[in-house]
Parts: structure tokens; sequence; C-alpha cells
């Protein structure tokens, strides 16, 4: 097959050593090439494909992952090859979707004439676009199966974003389009830099060839691949098996390969004691086997009982169905999970059921909370993907789980639903504590009666979920609370936020994250090891919660007033000095050593010493910068400047027009000429900005004059 294909290839990519999107200020999506006639062109070091072509019938297709790469310049010599190659010789006529009129620009340089038009025209030998709808795309199909060639480019992790738990391979537009081709967009993004292009006589990772590779390997349990193609070949098999595959044969026998592979080869477990190697076949089974149960597939009968830290041999679903009522109401401007207090254990199928009106309300099925993608990492200590989410759109729906985890209803965005009943078959119940609703004699009661080995303790503002294990030794968690509370309140005060928060912020625990100690977002993720820092009052009182509330800080960072790269790992710190010393009474200095005076004085004339630099002005460094405002003039300015740049629009977005416009904001609220302040940290201050501020009073305070004068 990819002899077959190499003329194409070839034809695509003369003069071509690489497609470089540096400077393209886009993060393409991830394409997943599958098609017996499809090939990749431009690949990460992950084997991440950004842009590919294909054959279907007598015709032909070139996607790329985002639009934004039709005005490339440096793809210019590519977006030729892939014009003429569409065009396969016939000299026709270029269509142009309006939209993307740059194009036209750039095949013009090259000599290409082109006709900008707002959809296909039926003299057309190429079209190029975006698809943004299920409009037409039989007709386009039939077009490509006809001859026609089609210049694709799309994203679909916003999309993803939108439509949380409708798989992208399934219902985005484009990929109604692009499947048939063997081409799929997903909702994984790339980062822009240079991506490689296959080589003749060198082999190029294809995801149905690798298939076939593994199968091989499983069966003489012998034999290798090229170095990160099964890591590589876990996630996409869970990825194609999204595709609807009835009525496809080709899609079919996928499942069937793998269900096979599944009945005669054990699903590894993977441990933090027992960690499965990515990049090998137990790796890749891990993700396939996701991938096939997410399809509808039961493997009950085909996938052993797991012992995990998400199932157990000893927990046994209900006998009888189980009904919650859930507040299905969501004032918030994002979709949010709402808790169940169910648990699912692994190797299930639930049955759920909702009123008919419920079912239309867009709403969404999630099992499990530890939502981060570890496909990347290198050591798994548990299955790479391990939620499932899914549509309610109907009254009744039978959800496939493999791992099992705690339900959720994901409400969607100003969701008036109001309280709806769940019914789940399949399912157990799990420890759950509301403060102000759970007595402390009902707390009890549910430890010893609620199997679920995971559990939640809720506030209206935040939701801690850890390992049922660690919430036995709690007798009574609010105490514990009603301080996380505390806390909420003074994140929320000091970003100008209402209070009590339109929706709960989320902390989950996991035996592994994608990335860091823990990271931001919605769940805020952390290790096991940090749940004592979660749930011990004692210790959250002598020794403080910098690293939590540094993520709520990160939750709080607005892009109207960050200076990415700079400020991405200072600002959030604001938020942990105010909580440290407003709530818990624990000074800066012993909150955090790196806020140890000396260490600090340290910090600022080691910068200085070197020239201050914007380049060099970061973390520890820029958190000073902002330390010095607060310790002069307090956290009001602060709290009065958050407030206002919420209720601000049309406010700049590049770094430097951020940063003046930040100066003349402080300068006011403080009614002081900040301009020297700043530049003496070397920020980039406009020459007018500076005379605009020249009314004000001098800030004869500025502890800067101090250091550069002692440090001359």
């Amino acid at each position: 097959c990819e002899d077959d294909l190499s003329e194409d290839r070839d034809e695509l990519l003369h003069g071509i050593s690489e497609l470089d999107i540096t400077n393209s200020d886009c993060f393409p999506s991830q394409l997943l090439v599958h098609g017996a006639l499809a090939f990749p062109l431009g690949l990460d070091t992950y084997h991440g494909c950004v842009i590919a072509a294909a054959r279907y019938g007598r015709g032909r297709v070139v996607v790329t992952g985002h639009k934004v790469l039709f005005t490339v310049g440096k793809l210019g010599p590519f977006l030729l090859n892939a014009v003429r190659w569409l065009d396969g010789g016939r000299r026709g006529k270029i269509v142009v979707q309006t939209e993307l009129r740059t194009l036209s620009g750039l095949l013009a340089v090259g000599g290409i004439d082109t006709s900008i038009e707002p959809q296909l025209t039926s003299d057309a030998s190429v079209y190029c676009f975006e698809p943004t709808s299920d409009v037409g795309v039989k007709e386009l199909q039939e077009f490509v199966a006809e001859g026609g060639g089609l210049f694709v480019g799309a994203q679909a992790w916003w999309w993803a974003f939108k439509n949380p738990g409708v798989s992208p391979l399934a219902r985005f537009p484009g990929n109604l389009l692009l499947n048939p081709f063997g081409i799929s967009i997903t909702s994984q993004s790339l980062n822009p830099g240079p991506f490689r292009t296959p080589k003749a006589g060198v082999r190029t990772y294809h995801f149905r060839s690798t298939l076939a590779e593994f199968e091989v390997i499983m069966g003489r349990k012998r034999g290798n691949v090229e170095k990160g193609w099964l890591a590589k070949l876990g996630p996409d098999g869970a990825a194609f098996l999204q595709i609807p595959a009835e009525e496809i044969p080709a899609y079919m026998s996928v499942h069937r390969l793998l269900r096979k592979l599944l009945s005669r080869y054990r699903l590894p477990v993977a441990t933090r004691e027992n960690p499965v190697i990515n990049d090998c076949c137990r790796g890749a089974m891990l993700s396939l086997a996701t991938g096939l149960a997410h399809s509808g597939s039961d493997l009950s009968l085909l996938v052993p009982e797991i012992e995990d830290m998400y199932s157990s041999l000893y927990l046994r679903p209900s006998e009888s169905p189980i009904t919650v009522d859930v507040n299905c109401t969501n004032p918030g401007t994002r979709y949010c999970w709402m808790s169940t207090g169910l648990y699912i254990p692994g190797r299930q199928i639930i049955e759920v059921s909702l009123p008919e009106d419920a079912a239309s309300a867009d709403l969404k099925i999630q099992i499990g909370c530890h939502t981060d993608d570890l496909t990347r990492a290198s050591k798994l200590f548990r299955g790479p993907l391990v939620i499932n989410r899914c549509c309610l759109d109907k009254p009744m729906k039978s959800i496939t789980c493999l791992w099992g985890g705690l339900l959720y209803i994901i409400v969607p965005q100003n969701s008036k639903l109001g309280s709806v009943p769940i019914t789940v078959k399949g399912a157990v119940r799990a420890p759950y504590y509301k403060l102000g609703e759970t007595s402390q004699e009902e707390w009890k009661r549910r430890l010893q009666e609620h199997p679920g080995p995971w559990g939640e303790l809720a506030t209206d503002n935040l939701i801690l979920t850890v390992p049922t294990a660690n919430l036995r030794a709690l007798e009574n968690p609010e105490p514990l609370l009603r301080l996380w509370d505390e806390v909420m309140q003074a994140v929320a005060r000091l970003g100008g936020e209402p209070f009590p928060l339109r929706l709960p912020q989320r902390i989950v625990a996991d035996v592994q994250i994608s990335v860091g100690w823990m990271h931001a977002g919605y769940p805020i993720m952390c290790h096991l090891e940090s749940v004592q820092e979660l749930i011990n009052e004692k210790l959250i009182r002598t020794k403080g919660l910098w690293g939590p509330v540094h993520e709520l800080g990160r939750n709080q960072q607005r892009q109207e007033w960050e200076f990415p790269p700079h400020t991405t790992e200072a600002t959030c710190n604001l938020w942990c000095v105010y909580v440290h010393e407003t709530v818990l009474g624990i000074p800066r200095s012993r909150a955090n050593i790196a806020l140890w005076p000396p260490v600090r004085e340290k910090r600022v004339r080691i910068y200085l010493s070197k020239g201050p630099n914007i380049k060099n002005w970061n973390a520890w460094t820029a958190l000073e910068t902002y330390l010095q405002l607060q310790e002069a003039f307090g956290w009001e300015p602060f709290i009065r400047l958050f407030t206002e740049y919420r209720n601000q629009t049309n406010l700049p977005t590049d770094n430097v027009d951020k940063m003046n416009l930040w100066v003349k904001m402080f300068s006011q609220q403080v009614q002081k000429n900040l301009a020297p302040f700043f530049e003496s940290w070397a920020w980039p201050i406009h020459k007018e900005v500076a005379t605009s501020l020249a009314y004000l009073p001098e800030w004869k305070e500025n502890i800067m004059k101090l250091y550069l004068l002692t440090q001359m």
C-alpha cells in the first residue's frame, strides 16, 4: 500500500524537507490516518500527524489540522504542490471558499488562479474549504468519488470542548465528511513547530498497518515495531473505535480483531507497584480495550475482573436500580459536573433512565473523575484513559464501563432544568458529604454502608474527591469544610468574583496525573500523596495549603492581565499569599521558603546585576514585582483592579499592550505614578503611557530606588 502511494507522496512533497508551522499562531488538531489509501505527510516526534492525503474513488483529498495552515507563508510550496496534485493535471477550476480568501493570494504567487466562491461549484476541479456543518456532505463525497479534489482545513478540539461527552470522530461535521476517505480529525491538539516529512525507503507510522503488526506480535509473543508506534497505536485505536462502524466491513473487522485479542490474552492491570510500559503491547492493549468498551462492546465476558484503584473483586452492583435526584440547574458560563453519590464498578454495562424532557436537555453522563490523558506517559500506573462520557439523549440508555468510577451528570451552561430523577441499574452508593446537608451521624452511616472506593466532600464552592480509605478517619468533615469555604471565599474575594461561587471548583486525587505535582483545570488534579494536605484540618492550619491554592490561583488567572510565559507561575501565587495570611494566619515568609526575606532580596539583586531584562522576569522574580506593590499599597488595589478587569471589554491581547494597561490602571488605583517603578523592572512602557501618568504624584517610597542605588 505504501509503495503504491509513494508517487503521490513524492509529488506532494517535491522540494519540501519539512512542514514548518512554528509561527502559525495556531494549535492544529492531530489527524488519524486509517484508510488503506490514506497516508501522512507531516509528523511530529510522537508520530502525531498534522497533514495527510488520500485517494478515494477517482478523486483525491488533502487534509490539514487547522484552516490557519492555509495562510502560513512557509507552507507556500506545499500548498502549491497540494493543489496541483488534487487537480490531477486537468488544469481545471480551483475554487476557494470565501472565508479562506487569503489562500488565493498564496496560490496566485505560485501562478495558480482561483475563483472565490461561497460553496462548491459544478465546474470545480478542486475545492478548498473548512467544513463547519453537515450540509452537503454526500455531495462532497460524490464530488471526490467522481474525480474531484478536496483541500480541507479544520480543527476539532474547540468543537470537542463545546460538546463534552460527544465523540468528535463520530459527530464533528468535518469527520462526517472525511471518515470514509480514511482520514479523521481528532480533538487532540499538536504544538506548532516543524513537522518531519516521510522519506523514501523509511517506514512511516500508519494505524492500520501497525495494528496488523500488533496482531502478529501478540500471536507469536515476539517481534517488534518501530519505537513509539505501540504507544501511538493505543490512543489511535481508541479514537478509531469511536467512528460508527455499522455496515462498514473494514471498520467492523477492527472490532472483531480486538474482541478476539481480548478473549485470547489477559488485559494487563497497571498499578504503581506494577506499572505498564506504554510503548509495548501491554500498554497498547489498555488503550484498545478502553476504546472497545466506549464503542459499546460488552467486555464483561472478555476481560477478567480487575483489581486496581478504581475496581475491586469484592465490589458488586446493587441488585435493584438506584434513583437519585440530581440538580440540573447550571447558572455558569460553562458546563459542570453534578455529583450523584453513585459509583459504577468496572466491567459493567449500566442502564440509565431519566424523564423524556431531560433527555432532550443536552445532558451528558460521565463515569469517572480521573480525566487526565496519560497516553504520552512512558509508564502507566493506571489505564491511560479511564473515564467514559456520552450523551443522555434517550430516556433509556445503556453505557459500557471498563474501569469503574464515580458517576456524574454533565449539565450544560445556563441550564434551568432543576431537579431531575436519574435511575441507574448497575451502580453502588459511594460516601458523599455535603456541608450544611449531611449530619455527622449520616456521614458515619454512609462510610459503613456505602461501598464505593472513592468518595466526595462538598460545599457550595468546592468538592474534594479522594479514596474512601482516606475518608474513614474523618469522623466529622464539618470543621474541615468550613475552613475550605473560608479559603474559597478568600480566593473569590481577591479575584473580584461573587461569593458563593456560581459553580464549585473541584480537586481530584489520582494515582498518576498528566503533568506536575498538581495542575489546574476543571478539575484540579493532584497525586494521592496530597490527600492529607486536602482533608487534614490540623495540617492545613499549621503547614498551609500552598500547592492547592496555587492551582486555585491558576484557575483565577485571566488572559487580560496575564503576560505569558512570564507570569504564568507568578500571579497565581498572589492567591497563595493572600489565603495564607488572611485565612490561615501564616505569614508569607513562613508559607514558602522562596518568600523568606533574604531569599527575596537576593533574587532581586541577581536580576538587577545581570541587567534587568524582561526575558529574565519570570516565576518568583515576577512575583516579587507584585509583592512590592502589595506591601506598599495593600490588597485592596488588586481586588478593585481584578474586579474592574472582569467588567471590561475589548482589552488588548498582546503582552506589551496588556502590561502598559496594567501600569495605567494600577497607577490610577493608587493615585501614584508607577511608570518609573515598572521601568526599573524592565517592563516595556510606552512613552505615551509614561507621559499620561506624569500628572500623578511621584511614588517616593519606591523600593526599587533603594535597590538601584545600592546596586551601583
